[in-house]
């Protein structure tokens, strides 16, 4: 027996979210400097997550987010391209394309676009929230 998939199912759920990076703007948030910029992909309020706040970040030659700590919130960044150094807890990490780090609460954390050109990087953060 064949099924419908735009057939909505017997529970209630929200529907999926599909969009296009060129849809969003660049941000400058709070605690980020010199053209450190992101586009919130994934979050409570654009998509209606509950669990993620999902981001691209695209940090230009001297570019930084300033010497942070989260209280509840872990966070993976996945570097596409460019060069920086993560600085963890006081340790200094040189980070690529390719590379990934996962920064668990209470790790305090700063990130440096120390290359010639723009770094990269994908940010997953869950919960959204740092309460």
């Amino acid at each position: 027996m064949a099924t419908s998939h735009n057939r909505k199912s017997a529970t209630s759920h929200k529907p999926a979210k599909v969009r296009n990076l060129a849809e969003l703007f660049w941000t400058e948030y709070p605690g980020h400097h010199h053209q450190a910029l992101s586009k919130a992909i994934v979050t409570p309020e654009l998509s209606g997550s509950k669990f993620f706040d999902h981001r691209i970040s695209c940090y230009e030659p001297g570019a930084f987010v300033e010497s942070h700590v989260h209280k509840v919130q872990e966070q993976i960044y996945h570097f596409l391209s460019g060069e920086g150094v993560l600085i963890t807890d006081g340790e200094k990490h040189v980070v690529h394309a390719n590379d990934v780090a996962f920064i668990p609460p209470g790790v305090v954390h700063e990130l440096h676009c120390t290359g010639t050109e723009t770094l990269v990087f994908l940010v997953i953060t869950t919960p959204p929230t740092d309460d």
